[in-house]
């Protein structure tokens, strides 16, 4: 018979000083690692051609091999415009349920070693293995001592590698291919921790968007130049060209505001606006996917384009009620949103009017 003594009430820790009010809306956070591990293959897939992207900056070029037969191909990094001639670097990523077992590489090492014996590619500089759950505890120790990673794939190159390198036929570790098998580098293998791979993954626009976590914090925004730069050039023109219709005066540059300090005061604001909107610009390129930013202009363009469109006592009235009605817009859905300020809004407003996208001087004003 069972004991009652052999039970204990059940009591769940206290969660008052653990969790926070948004675990109530999202959860329990997966550490990355973790969710790097129940990626789907096409999720893994995704991952590594996001995680690839942060090499860009390492390599003259970075490409994912999409030929008929990889050849031990996988992402490739090339480290000078001469491609496999200037040294190259190998990326192989395999989606496993398990942790890579020294069976799941020996092909793959078997595919390096037959193709540059027969000169598709010289051998490449560095070779990693890269799979979600990393690499079992007996593929890490092969992979530490190149000279038993080498002695083991000569031992199982007859049943793991002769008649899997090629589907047309066997190759046989003999003659010339053992001599040049025998004098090749195997301290080139080696693999990425997911560790390494999140830390890596973390320098590209993807990451905030894969793992969540909020974007990292933006940059100072810098003070405008005192010279007004070539890429300002239309929107200091519309601006321009709403202060003259404000006040009948024909104003062509910021020598016409000496006498106008609100209109100077309104320049600069103008100016400040519109550096914000091109800081936010520069920080989603490196934190966000491409086409969030241009998601968000379009946004706002249709939230104040009504706005800008109706009747208005002159260009300055449009131009102010137009970035008055930006400000008040809600966009809690962009992935920028977090990061966002009123400055940004108006700024972008500009932006709109630097491709005359938005204008504010009409033909019927007044």
């Amino acid at each position: 018979m069972i004991d009652t003594n052999d039970f204990k009430d059940i009591s769940p820790p206290s969660l008052t000083e653990i969790y926070s009010a948004e675990h109530v809306v999202s959860g329990i956070p997966i550490p990355k690692t973790k969710r790097i591990e129940i990626f789907s293959p096409a999720e893994w897939e995704e991952f590594t051609e996001e995680w690839a992207s942060s090499l860009i900056s390492d390599y003259s070029k970075i490409a994912r091999f999409a030929g008929s037969g990889d050849k031990g191909l996988d992402v490739v990094g090339f480290i000078t415009n001469t491609t496999f001639d200037g040294g190259w670097d190998n990326f192989q990523c395999k989606h496993y349920d398990n942790p890579l077992q020294p069976n799941n590489i020996w092909v793959e090492i078997g595919k390096i070693i037959y193709y540059s014996f027969i000169g598709d590619y010289p051998p490449p500089r560095k070779y990693y293995f890269i799979s979600p759950k990393g690499v079992g505890t007996k593929l890490g120790k092969y992979l530490a001592s190149p000279d038993q990673l080498k002695t083991e794939s000569r031992n199982n190159w007859a049943s793991h590698c002769q008649d899997d390198i090629t589907e047309t036929l066997p190759i046989p570790l003999t003659g010339a291919l053992q001599t040049y098998f025998d004098q090749f580098d195997f301290s080139i293998f080696s693999y990425k921790s997911s560790v390494n791979l999140i830390a890596e993954h973390s320098k590209t626009a993807f990451h905030a968007v894969r793992f969540g976590g909020g974007l990292r914090t933006r940059p100072p925004v810098t003070t405008p130049p005192y010279e007004i730069d070539s890429s300002e050039s239309r929107y200091i023109q519309q601006i321009f060209e709403a202060y003259s219709d404000h006040t009948n005066d024909i104003i062509s540059g910021e020598s016409c505001l000496n006498d106008k300090p609100e209109l100077r005061n309104d320049f600069v604001r103008q100016r400040e606006r519109f550096y914000n909107a091109e800081s936010l610009r520069n920080f989603s390129r490196d934190t966000v996917p491409v086409g969030t930013f241009e998601s968000l202009q379009e946004e706002i363009y249709q939230g104040v384009v009504d706005a800008c469109e109706s009747d208005h006592a002159d260009g300055l009235a449009r131009m102010r009620g137009t970035i008055l009605q930006s400000g008040q817009l809600s966009l809690t859905s962009n992935p920028l949103s977090s990061v966002m300020k009123v400055q940004d809004k108006q700024g972008i407003c500009h932006q709109l009017a630097n491709i005359d996208r938005l204008t504010w001087v009409k033909k019927n004003d007044k």
